[in-house]
């Protein structure tokens, strides 16, 4: 049965196709259970800290396909990362003031027709970038809307006037 599994999956760094492909296989079906155990937060909200983890993981597992990593460590590590996370996930909550740590807070850059340059250098964001995505929400100029903020995301949310 090892010399199967080892045929089949290799060791080390010498793969072949074949080898790389199952492993290829495992390691998805083992990260979707990984996704699975760290909850839709993970890959759903796109903050910074959701982020850093998909980031981690990708490049952990991807160690575990090319063989530069013995292959149950890797996972192991793998593995520890999404518990982390979602330990950390779970503080966030329970913990509001942790929150701001992890996630940042959103910032209002626009509002009643005045600019708060205060809040765009600390986002380090530029006027013309609020103005684009005003234009990606169709619209021409900043009249149209009561507020910009700029998500915890990353992302602007225009409030529109009533």
């Amino acid at each position: 049965m090892t010399d199967i599994l080892l045929r089949l999956f290799g060791e080390g760094r010498d793969l072949d196709a074949l080898q790389m492909g199952a492993r290829a296989v495992v390691v998805f079906i083992l990260v979707l259970v990984m996704v699975r155990v760290a909850g839709r937060r993970s890959f759903g909200r796109r903050t910074s800290f959701d982020h850093v983890v998909a980031i981690l993981l990708g490049a952990i597992v991807s160690r575990a396909i090319v063989g530069v990593s013995p292959f149950v460590p890797t996972i192991v590590a793998a593995f520890v990362l999404v518990l982390l996370h979602r330990a950390l996930a779970w503080l966030n909550v329970v913990q509001p003031g942790l929150d701001a740590l992890l996630n940042g807070r959103d910032r209002v850059l626009f509002e009643n027709g005045r600019w708060h340059e205060r809040e765009l250098r600390r986002a380090l964001i530029h006027r013309e970038d609020v103005l684009e995505g005003v234009r990606l929400a169709g619209e021409s100029t900043l009249d149209a809307f009561r507020e910009v903020r700029l998500e915890r995301s990353g992302r602007l949310s225009l409030q529109k006037r009533r």
